[in-house]
């Protein structure tokens, strides 16, 4: 019995601590944000705009997002924040969608555009090759576990 015990709370032990290390690694990682000065600025030329809304139906109290994006003829920039996590991606997606199987559905229609490396604000180039014309919404997926963060309708 006392083998039992010893065997389940450590299995506990390293439970929680594996789920503390995903959760805890991206913060310590993170590469340091454009200052708010810097992405106001960046932010300025816009040709759209939208806002990352904390309470979309995909998101909950471990993946949110929150704050201003703005969309430019050379870069996307995002004003807010957002929950910490590993491998966030940016896509373009042709219609709004605001959670899981919304995006899963239409995903094979959108473009990546970019790495998110950091949460609190970021600014990405359009790379080349890509019209944010031919799309309408902005998404934050979490590649590594397939999770929903947040998105906008920048158009």
């Amino acid at each position: 019995m006392k083998r039992l015990i010893l065997l389940i709370t450590h299995a506990l032990a390293v439970v929680i601590g594996f789920g503390l290390g995903v959760y805890f690694l991206p913060i310590l990682t993170a590469a340091p944000a454009p200052d708010a000065t810097t992405l106001e600025e960046m932010s300025r030329d816009a040709s759209y705009s939208g806002e990352f809304i904390r309470d979309l139906a995909g998101s909950d109290f471990l993946h949110w997002g929150e704050g201003k994006v703005s969309i430019s003829p050379d870069r996307i920039v995002h004003e807010g924040k957002l929950s910490p996590g590993p491998d966030y991606k940016l896509y373009l997606v042709p219609e709004f969608v605001e959670d899981e199987a919304g995006f899963e559905a239409i995903k094979s229609q959108s473009v990546v555009f970019g790495d998110v490396k950091s949460f609190s604000g970021f600014a990405l180039p359009i790379p080349e090759g890509i019209d944010i014309e031919k799309y309408t919404t902005a998404v934050v997926w979490c590649e590594a576990f397939g999770e929903f963060i947040t998105a906008v309708k920048y158009r």
